[in-house]
């Protein structure tokens, strides 16, 4: 079974479906540390990053905005002194698809990896 970061986003159009509640419950374990966000405007996904100084939070804001530039999907983000907070979640359709979950993924990969390099 591939990973949720491996995955390809698809491009969504307004209309297409969001995720089930029931994919919702396969798909949520795979995020640690994910919280999902039942909002009126439709749900979404946060998670906040820890970081040592701001510096360090903004490195990783730049890295979040590439990816998500590569990929045409793009998060709200919320960035302060050793702290980022990211929410994802596709407007054209008001809610979640599948997109979020996979960019969540990767954005958890980015983390990892920032992480391993601040500690080598």
């Amino acid at each position: 079974m591939t990973t949720l970061a491996a995955e390809h986003c698809v491009a969504c159009q307004k209309g297409d479906p969001r995720v089930t509640p029931e994919e919702v419950e396969l798909l949520l374990p795979q995020l640690a540390g994910w919280t999902l966000v039942d909002a009126e405007n439709g749900d979404r996904l946060e998670r906040t990053y820890r970081f040592g100084n701001f510096m360090e939070a903004l490195a990783f804001t730049k890295r979040v905005g590439r990816l998500a530039e590569r990929a045409q999907h793009h998060p709200s983000i919320l960035t302060e002194w050793g702290r980022v907070q990211v929410t994802w979640t596709t407007k054209k359709i008001h809610g979640l698809h599948r997109n979020d979950f996979i960019m969540a993924a990767r954005t958890d990969r980015l983390f990892a990896l920032q992480d391993t390099a601040a500690r080598d």
